[in-house]
């Protein structure tokens, strides 16, 4: 299991909260393969924890399908297909979609103006060619806008949501495009206009759009390949 040796722990964080951040961000990036037997005891001395936060942590990663436990077994991390890109997207396109809606009303010109940074930063990113980097500032961008809906259970379940999106991406099954820039310029005047409706469609659409981008992909792949 090949943990990074330079990881610094956050010193504001639980011990339970360290380790499920950390533990999330290595099956995301991959450094935790799909079918990999998690070492709990390697995973500790790895994070600077003990075996019982890592436990903890493991098994809220099982409640939200990242890792399968079977006790006196083994703990495995779950696969994951390009394909669910189509049962991950709607429902978070409708999450995202009720946050703005609800956010319209209490985004601040402090708020816009962040928002307006996050996108340019974003846009240089793709015109620089640089997924990784586009990635981060865009997801600034939308959790500005879900922070501001000021509704923790809409943020709870985007944020599980999310994590599995960002495995999507690290298979490269979620590709973000200079689309994007115009959606999310689009959603700015919505705030900006005070149009909850438009907001929320606009948000919507904007999380739809990578199904769109998945399908047509895999639609050229197949004529290539034919």
């Amino acid at each position: 299991m090949p943990i990074p040796n330079n990881y610094a722990a956050p010193v504001y964080l639980s011990a339970k909260d360290r380790a499920f951040q950390q533990l999330q961000e290595w099956i995301i990036d991959g450094t935790l393969q799909p079918g990999e037997k998690i070492n709990d005891t390697e995973l500790a001395q790895a994070i600077g924890v003990s075996r019982t936060p890592v436990r903890e942590a493991l098994q809220m990663l099982s409640l939200q399908g990242f890792v399968s436990m079977k006790p006196g077994v083994a703990t495995t991390v779950n696969g994951v297909n390009a394909q669910d890109v189509e049962k991950i997207m709607p429902p978070l396109a409708v999450l995202e979609g009720l946050a703005a809606e609800l956010a319209t009303a209490k985004i601040t010109p402090e708020d816009l103006a962040a928002l307006r940074v996050h996108n340019r930063d974003f846009a240089a990113a793709i015109h620089a060619g640089d997924a990784f980097q586009a990635m981060k500032h865009d997801e600034q961008f939308h959790d500005l806008i879900v922070k501001a809906c000021d509704n923790g259970y809409i943020e709870s379940s985007i944020s599980v949501l999310q994590a599995h999106m960002r495995r999507l991406f690290y298979l490269q099954a979620i590709i973000l495009a200079e689309a994007s820039i115009g959606e999310h310029e689009r959603l700015i005047a919505a705030f900006e206009a005070g149009d909850a409706a438009l907001a929320a469609q606009y948000a919507r659409e904007n999380w739809l759009r990578p199904i769109k981008n998945y399908a047509e992909a895999k639609r050229r792949e197949q004529e290539q390949g034919a």
